[in-house]
């Protein structure tokens, strides 16, 4: 599949999820991001337009990023340092935002890894 075609796709699909999904204070939408090399985690309250918290693979506090990648260990590590950092803020539920990604792999393991971490969604 040609490369813009299918970034087209990824794009439509985004925002045809972002329509639906609405982050509050009391329940603030967590957006996942994979990138190539890099993965990227923020709680969001779509109704203030700031963001709560944040973690990814490049944040200086996570432990061996330089050994991360956008993998599924890596996901897996990032889904409960989100959790961590959520709790921290007094975050207990979510209303989870996949960025246009499909449901499984690594987007299923960082849920999964999320949920065991205490998160809601």
């Amino acid at each position: 599949m040609r490369t813009e075609l299918k970034q087209q796709r990824e794009r439509r699909r985004r925002w045809s999820m972002r329509k639906k999904i609405v982050g509050t204070a009391d329940r603030p939408r967590m957006s996942v991001r994979f990138t190539g090399r890099n993965i990227y985690v923020q709680f969001i309250d779509d109704l203030a337009g700031r963001t709560l918290a944040s973690t990814s693979t490049r944040h200086k506090a996570q432990a061996d990023r330089e050994k991360m990648a956008a993998n599924k260990a890596s996901a897996a590590t990032i889904g409960k340092s989100a959790a961590a950092v959520a709790k921290e803020q007094g975050i207990e539920s979510v209303v989870f935002d996949r960025s246009g990604a499909r449901y499984h792999g690594k987007v299923a393991e960082l849920a999964d890894a999320a949920r065991a971490g205490g998160l809601k969604f």
